[in-house]
């Protein structure tokens, strides 16, 4: 009997998703160097033999962040009219990079949602294996609620590029739970380059990004990870991050100047959760608790490099108020290995702290 030909699978979209993947772009005065982050979206999620149509299965909203002092707002506006129906242009009043990361997701049609900061950029083949294995997924009706690629960090000053990638971490080509991940080295964090929600995930519970304040990528990534129990790893360099700019958040003098914000977005992370009770999967915990041991090591190093009189006092706070919050997680955090170092007494420990800080700088360049 001849067999019949195979029927082409449908995606298989959540409710309400009329697209597979949202990018979201959040834009500040971005006019040098967002079409470059723009076109290369593009290329990564269509065939470059192909004009790109509306009916297009991924999204890219460029939120204008109250744009004011160069071309972002109409630049947005012509992507949005260059290309209707894949490229939407949101503007608000300034609210900061979470305000922004927030208004696309409001607007994301995507049954997945990616932020791609205006900087940076996406590897055009590394796109293209995403798409295809998220494609490939949904048709077969097989829910993801995280995708997790690698990143590189991009040195512009000596052109140079560190790549972190999850190979010897996360299970390859297949579905997996957080049961089944092994340990991160200190280096290795879920950062938000490296992850692609479902947007579901993203909208339920909501992401307590605050306003006018930097390093929100921090909770982004940490707050929804519980949410995820489905994951599935493509070990593909996707998200490109450029360092290199004089005023970028993660410029140390800049990061030194903020310290309070870090130390705020550190706060938030700690009320999240009381890890040893609510988070079920062990091996989520121990990387949860290593995040944030490393986000509270972060806020004692620009605490310790900064000159204001208040900042030692402002620290001491944030480790009181850990300690108040869940007396278990505390104690992991301040007698670990980084809590330790992290928090040598006097002047001199506060020297060989951030000595410490500035050797891992120069191997991992992350900044």
């Amino acid at each position: 009997m001849p067999q019949m030909p195979q029927m082409p699978q449908t995606p298989r979209l959540d409710e309400g998703a009329t697209k597979l993947v949202t990018f979201a772009i959040p834009c500040y005065n971005s006019a040098d160097y967002m079409d470059h982050c723009v076109t290369s979206i593009i290329a990564a999620c269509s065939d470059a033999a192909e004009p790109v149509a509306s009916e297009a299965d991924f999204e890219v909203i460029i939120v204008d962040d109250g744009s004011q002092r160069d071309d972002t707002p109409a630049k947005a506006d012509a992507w949005a009219a260059r290309l209707p129906g894949v490229v939407r242009a949101v503007h608000q009043e300034n609210g900061g990079h979470g305000a922004a990361v927030l208004t696309g997701l409001a607007n994301a049609r995507g049954m997945y949602f990616k932020v791609v900061d205006s900087d940076d950029w996406i590897d055009r083949d590394a796109g293209r294996t995403l798409l295809a294995d998220m494609r490939r997924l949904v048709a077969a009706g097989e829910r993801v609620d995280l995708f997790v690629t690698n990143y590189v960090y991009e040195h512009v000053a000596d052109d140079t590029r560190t790549a972190i990638g999850y190979r010897h971490v996360l299970p390859q080509g297949r579905v997996f739970t957080w049961d089944e991940m092994g340990r991160f080295r200190i280096d290795q964090n879920l950062l938000m380059h490296a992850l692609t929600y479902r947007t579901a995930v993203l909208r339920d519970g909501g992401v307590p990004l605050p306003r006018h304040t930097f390093y929100v990528d921090n909770i982004y990534a940490y707050v929804p990870l519980p949410r995820c129990e489905r994951l599935y790893y493509d070990d593909v360099d996707l998200y490109r991050y450029f360092i290199g700019r004089d005023d970028q958040s993660v410029n140390e003098a800049v990061m030194t100047k903020r310290y309070r914000q870090q130390i705020l977005i550190t706060r938030i992370m700690v009320d999240a959760y009381h890890l040893f009770d609510d988070v079920r999967s062990e091996p989520l915990r121990r990387y949860m608790l290593g995040y944030l041991t490393m986000m509270l090591t972060i806020s004692s190093i620009f605490a310790h490099l900064s000159e204001e009189p208040s900042s030692e006092q402002d620290l001491r706070d944030l480790w009181q108020h850990l300690r108040e919050f869940d007396e278990r997680m505390y104690a992991h955090a301040r007698h670990g290995v980084l809590g330790t170092f992290s928090n040598l007494p006097g002047t001199v420990g506060r020297r060989v702290t951030t000595g410490l800080y500035h050797v891992a700088q120069k191997v991992v360049k992350f900044n």
